[in-house]
């Protein structure tokens, strides 16, 4: 792992020497036409570099997991745990494929928590599937957790969430395949919108979003958007980084004060991956519930 000292963000990732499409776990991966695309693994390779150098470029520090050989997926780190405030709760992958990565996730959150990176380092019980930040998207808006459950995570993590970090969980029940994990189909913005894709949800999952978010910060985003994982954002400040964007949303965004920077990374598409799904934040803070009441109130 290398670490770096960092004055601002701080986010985790893991080059990707080793990764490919070698098996299909949802929708988007395709093995055989990976295998026929001679060009494919240089293409993730510079892409993924691009990814990086943007990340830098504006001001982040990136820590990095060792690849490793045969965890094609180890790269994207936002599965490798649920972080906040100091404290990191370990991925458990439902399927077989992924679960060997749990150990090397689990090496580098000691080696972080060694450097003083993290404080805590927590395991889910054995018998509960939660598959990191990939299905636990923090809005620091609303002090909550967007939990997606259904196709790889349980619903009933949500409680060790809540008990770990001492927050409310919001859990959605995600109903289209093609959006396995919740960072897929929401992304809570820092000027306080959600930017989702409604038909990724459920009726009460949409009904629940609705509850929470006030018309004025909902961001509905159209089907072609979300077959570009746009909604698999990494927001620095008001800067939103994301493989492609359409012209309606970039529109909406820059409308809203956001600065849209694509990194095309189309070769992680194949995989059902994106910006957000190549890094992890280490270094989010909650809110106390009081500084939340005084910006309402001045609101």
């Amino acid at each position: 792992m290398t670490l770096r000292n960092d004055p601002t963000a701080r986010f985790l990732m893991c080059r990707p020497e080793h990764f490919a499409v070698s098996y299909s776990i949802n929708p988007w991966m395709d093995p055989r036409r990976w295998a026929r695309d001679a060009g494919a693994h240089a293409a993730a390779e510079r892409e993924w570099a691009a990814l990086h150098r943007t990340l830098l470029a504006l001001g982040a520090a990136v820590e990095l997991v060792q690849p490793v050989a045969g965890l094609p997926d180890l790269v994207f780190t936002a599965n490798a745990a649920v972080v906040l405030d100091g404290k990191a709760l370990l991925v458990r992958f439902r399927h077989q494929e992924r679960q060997r990565e749990e150990g090397h996730f689990e090496t580098a959150f000691r080696a972080l928590q060694a450097h003083g990176l993290i404080d805590a380092v927590r395991k889910l019980p054995k018998d509960l599937v939660l598959e990191g930040a990939g299905d636990c998207v923090w809005d620091a808006r609303r002090n909550l957790f967007w939990m997606g459950y259904g196709p790889r995570s349980k619903e009933s993590a949500a409680r060790v969430v809540e008990e770990t970090f001492g927050q409310d969980v919001v859990a959605l029940e995600l109903a289209d395949p093609r959006f396995y994990h919740m960072d897929t189909a929401l992304a809570a913005l820092p000027g306080g919108e959600v930017m989702y894709l409604p038909g990724a949800f459920t009726a009460a999952g949409r009904a629940a979003i609705r509850e929470r978010v006030a018309p004025r910060e909902r961001i509905e985003i159209a089907i072609a958007d979300g077959h570009r994982l746009a909604a698999n954002t990494v927001a620095l400040g008001n800067t939103l980084i994301m493989s492609g964007c359409g012209r309606r949303l970039r529109a909406e965004l820059g409308g809203r004060g956001y600065k849209v920077v694509t990194t095309p990374l189309p070769s992680f598409l194949r995989s059902g991956g994106s910006a957000f799904c190549l890094t992890l934040r280490l270094d989010r803070r909650s809110v106390p519930v009081s500084a939340l009441a005084d910006a309402a109130a001045v609101a």
